[in-house]
């Protein structure tokens, strides 16, 4: 689905915010794979929220690898340019947008996000129905936009492939619109009902879940 903008789905972006933030960034290394993830906008919007929530050193830590099918073939030089219309922009709070973006010279109603933001992110082109997923160990994963184009058995193929793909206690994040199907609810645990997020249980289970964010949740008025 090449067609998106900046912080869509707030639902979703909050509730990893909440939940799966506070467990991940412990960790040593943190990598999170953005399936299906068009032009750019919706791993750049993961990369904002991590980074508003680790700070600059522990950022350092987080590699996102956004992949897509790109049949255009257009989706790696986008997101790899940082440059976005403001039709995309338009919907980050007004902070975000000044700590991340800089107006684009030559380019009116264009802005380029932050190189280390940039940096963060790793393109890929990538086949969800090859069922072959891209490394391994993830500590989540986000898929929106993309199951409700497949048939059911292939929805169903593709999450067991993620749940191979995601490391012991990691999450997996959907569009609301997008449920877990009832073959693969034994693999995962529901995490909340705000949002479609679940985790891959773990030995240690989810004591931790609960722990705020180091900074505090986006504004609500922000819009999906």
């Amino acid at each position: 689905m090449a067609f998106t903008y900046f912080f869509r789905d707030m639902d979703t972006l909050r509730a990893i915010e909440r939940h799966v933030i506070p467990q991940l960034k412990g960790r040593r290394y943190i990598s999170v794979w953005d399936a299906g993830c068009a032009m750019g906008p919706e791993p750049y919007s993961l990369a904002i929220i991590f980074r508003e929530n680790m700070g600059p050193f522990l950022f350092r830590n987080l590699k996102i690898y956004a992949s897509d099918i790109d049949g255009s073939r257009r989706f790696g030089d986008t997101i790899a340019q940082g440059m976005y219309p403001y039709e995309s922009v338009k919907r980050i709070p007004a902070d975000l947008l000044a700590r991340y973006f800089s107006p684009v010279e030559n380019r009116p109603e264009h802005f380029r996000i932050d190189a280390e933001l940039m940096r963060a992110i790793s393109y890929q082109r990538h086949d969800l129905l090859s069922l072959k997923f891209i490394r391994s160990g993830f500590g989540l994963i986000v898929c929106k936009n993309v199951l409700l184009h497949l048939k059911p058995e292939q929805r169903v193929d593709v999450i067991d492939m993620f749940h191979s793909a995601l490391a012991s206690g990691g999450f997996l994040a959907f569009e609301q619109t997008q449920d877990l199907p009832a073959e693969n609810a034994s693999l995962f645990e529901r995490v909340t009902a705000d949002a479609q997020l679940f985790q891959r249980p773990d030995a240690q289970g989810w004591a931790n879940r609960s722990r705020k964010p180091r900074v505090p949740g986006l504004g609500a008025g922000c819009t999906k």
